[in-house]
């Protein structure tokens, strides 16, 4: 009886053997990049398209809309910066938006942190009347929202508006920030009371650094929507403008307006024709501020959608 010898395989060789493919893999991977490069495509040339038609004059718009500037008409954000006031409502949106968004995240991190961490007999009725919240229309809100103000003397106002926009994002963010709140761990809020910490100092000393992708993404969602609203704004700032013979301190006293306005606001100031060159430099100019924070805060969004899928 013969032994039959098998060839010695070394342990690396099944390490680095890699299974073959299969068809379906073949033909699945390069339809999905096909895909995703097409999606990239309807994503980016309308930005570059912006940009680069933001440099351009309006004979050129509309002769050559998708080539290249033969010249750069760096007067069209200079226009729209000073000529049409987009100095003054930059710094309405800046002001309104950075504080609604940041009392918005704080507040909200309270309450969410209240109802999802103790156990109490309203806390769920209170989680859900936070969420039935979303479940109203801001359209169908927006009269009797503008008779309150007007009775309140708040149309016409930063404050008005910045309770508008307090209102209308906190159910969003105490929906995002509970559901985050129950994964984190509750012994180590047990170990910082045991320590000697009051529950205030359990939450700001603990649990609210630990859910700091939590925060991060809800401030991001709020600020894209607050930064690019037009519907509220345009109904609550209504109201008659300053002219243009006053500046200074005394037209940001008067003036309100906030940058999706201050778009609506170029045709006025072109006297109803159409300055597409400053309008499109205005679009630019009002889409920095979210692009840059898309960048530099796109790992904590990314981070804070997907831990509070993960039981901690």
């Amino acid at each position: 009886m013969t032994t039959r010898v098998l060839p010695y395989v070394s342990a690396d060789t099944y390490a680095t053997r890699t299974p073959r493919p299969s068809r379906t893999n073949l033909l699945t991977k390069p339809l999905i990049f096909m895909l995703l490069c097409s999606y990239l495509a309807l994503v980016v040339f309308p930005l570059l398209w912006l940009l680069y038609s933001s440099f351009k004059a309006d004979r050129d718009i509309f002769l050559h809309p998708f080539e290249l500037p033969t010249r750069l008409h760096v007067e069209n954000f200079r226009n729209a910066w000073s000529g049409a006031h987009f100095d003054d409502f930059f710094i309405n949106s800046l002001l309104v938006t950075s504080t609604s968004v940041l009392v918005t995240t704080f507040l909200a991190a309270m309450t969410a942190y209240a109802v999802s961490r103790f156990r109490f007999p309203l806390s769920k009725p209170i989680l859900f009347y936070f969420l039935a919240g979303l479940m109203i229309p801001l359209q169908l809100a927006i009269v009797p929202l503008f008779f309150q103000l007007k009775g309140l003397h708040l149309l016409n106002s930063r404050p008005g508006l910045f309770l508008v926009y307090l209102a209308f994002g906190f159910p969003f963010s105490v929906f995002i920030l509970a559901g985050f709140f129950k994964t984190l761990p509750a012994s180590l809020h047990e170990s910082a009371l045991l320590d000697g910490a009051s529950e205030f100092q359990a939450f700001w000393h603990v649990m609210l650094p630990l859910a700091r992708p939590g925060l991060i993404t809800v401030a991001i969602f709020l600020f894209l929507g607050n930064w690019n609203e037009f519907f509220v704004a345009f109904i609550t700032m209504s109201g008659r403008q300053p002219p243009e013979a006053v500046h200074g301190f005394a037209r940001f006293l008067a003036e309100p307006r906030t940058l999706p306005l201050g778009l609506a606001n170029i045709t006025i100031v072109s006297n109803y024709r159409s300055d597409w060159g400053m309008a499109f430099a205005g679009l630019v100019l009002m889409m920095l501020p979210t692009l840059i924070a898309y960048i530099f805060l796109q790992k904590h969004l990314t981070k804070g959608i997907t831990a509070g899928a993960i039981k901690g």
